[in-house]
């Protein structure tokens, strides 16, 4: 009986990941779709490649077990009349419920299209599980409160920043008579900085979990700034030497033809920045998806409730394979909408944008400030539409997308909350026999 429950939940969590990857990791290469810089068939070879390395060789091999410290697991064991056994059979209901709140709620978004943030549909199942197992205090509301925030902050700074960015490369490169010229002058000062924030999202974001369990300790702080800034400056040497040689013959072409010289030089920029984010949404997020699957197979194997909990190989195995699969079967749709029916992004326009949208993810993940990767890069590409005039914006896509952001946590909570009353109801003393059974009492 054991066996089949974890079989379930194996499921649950495999369709999860696939829903992750149908939504989260479409939206992480939009901008390489969107700018043509590479084909929906190519994104989703190199995203699937980067999403699976980073999920199985660098993912969290430990995890919280209730996701993202919502819901304190003492308000439930602590409940007056509550055993070990029953505390822990409520926790797995709601770990399922969870997932499988957060699963649908990403795959209707995804079947309009619409880019959600998979944590925060996390937050929100286990959100509605915690009010209704254990009451409103159970729930901390002031990371709830910065949840809500992130809303906001994280797509304002991604858009105000890729704004900035783009009108520096507008007005340094492509508003000049001669496009060439100036792309050979300075944009190796633009790759510079391009190959410091792909370093410092590769190390500070893809790797940060062996970082943290002191596999790679040394590679914190000052020593990846160093490699950060050795890697920009060799760029910088090799792509002053390879635009001088690309572009010294098209010095005296017509503007148009410069132009579009110009911009395919952005184009394998965008295609690396877009992989990266793709690296580290893989090493990060292919959690929410196993986090909820480790628990449940840590709490039926041992019969109590722990904090944190390992994750086993196979598990994050079972989270890549699932994100690339939902990638491969699904993500056109979101990569459609964000690279193509917000605005017209170009390679120049999408680097600006995943610059910005690295930079701000990576600076509010040291100051340890909850921000959403897919609210950050959104807000980013409707920055740089922004630097070309208000009417360069898809107004309503734009306020479909909002609207699918401000209803995903709600409408996660009341899914967990309908999936855990039915859970509760009819599996509730199946779950405490399999406990005590595999716990030995």
């Amino acid at each position: 009986m054991i066996t089949i429950f974890i079989g379930v939940t194996f499921l649950l969590g495999f369709y999860m990941a696939w829903t992750i990857g149908a939504n989260d990791v479409a939206n992480s290469m939009a901008d390489a779709v969107g700018s043509d810089s590479c084909t929906i068939k190519q994104a989703v070879i190199a995203a699937g490649i980067c999403e699976f390395a980073g999920a199985v060789l660098v993912g969290a091999h430990v995890t919280d077990t209730i996701r993202k410290g919502i819901v304190d697991p003492s308000y439930i064991t602590s409940i007056p009349g509550m055993t070990q056994s029953h505390a822990a059979a409520i926790i797995v209901i709601g770990m399922v419920s969870a997932l499988l709140a957060a699963a649908i709620w990403l795959h209707v978004a995804t079947a309009f299209g619409m880019p959600v943030s998979t944590t925060h549909s996390i937050v929100g199942g286990v959100t509605g599980f915690g009010i209704i197992a254990a009451g409103w205090a159970a729930v901390n509301w002031s990371k709830i409160g910065q949840i809500v925030a992130s809303w906001f902050i994280s797509p304002l700074l991604g858009g105000i920043l890729s704004f900035i960015i783009f009108k520096i490369i507008s007005g340094l490169i492509l508003q000049h008579n001669i496009p060439t010229r100036r792309a050979v002058r300075y944009a190796p000062l633009l790759f510079f900085f391009t190959a410091f924030v792909v370093i410092s999202a590769i190390i500070f974001k893809g790797m940060k979990h062996l970082i943290r369990e002191e596999s790679l300790k040394w590679l914190n702080g000052s020593m990846a700034i160093l490699i950060a800034s050795g890697v920009g400056i060799l760029t910088t040497v090799w792509s002053r030497i390879f635009l001088k040689k690309r572009l010294k013959k098209y010095f005296r072409s017509s503007l148009s033809e410069q132009l579009e010289k110009v911009e395919r030089v952005f184009a394998p920029m965008v295609f690396i920045t877009s992989c990266t984010v793709a690296f580290a949404h893989g090493a990060n997020d292919v959690a929410n998806a196993v986090g909820p699957l480790a628990a449940v197979i840590d709490i039926l194997r041992n019969g109590n409730v722990q904090m944190k909990v390992s994750v086993p190989p196979w598990v994050l195995m079972i989270g890549g394979i699932g994100i690339v699969t939902g990638l491969a079967m699904y993500g056109y749709k979101v990569m459609t909408t964000v690279g193509k029916k917000i605005t017209v992004i170009t390679p120049s326009r999408g680097l600006a944008a995943d610059i910005a949208g690295m930079t701000v993810v990576l600076l509010c993940s040291r100051l340890k400030l909850p921000v959403s990767t897919t609210h950050t890069l959104v807000g980013a590409i409707i920055g740089v539409a922004f630097a070309r005039g208000v009417g360069a914006v898809n107004k309503r896509v734009t306020r479909n997308i909002f609207s699918s952001w401000l209803v995903t946590v709600p409408v996660a909570a009341l899914l967990s909350i309908i999936i855990f009353l039915i859970g509760r109801l009819f599996l509730l003393g199946s779950i405490i026999d399999l406990i005590k059974s595999g716990s030995g009492g």
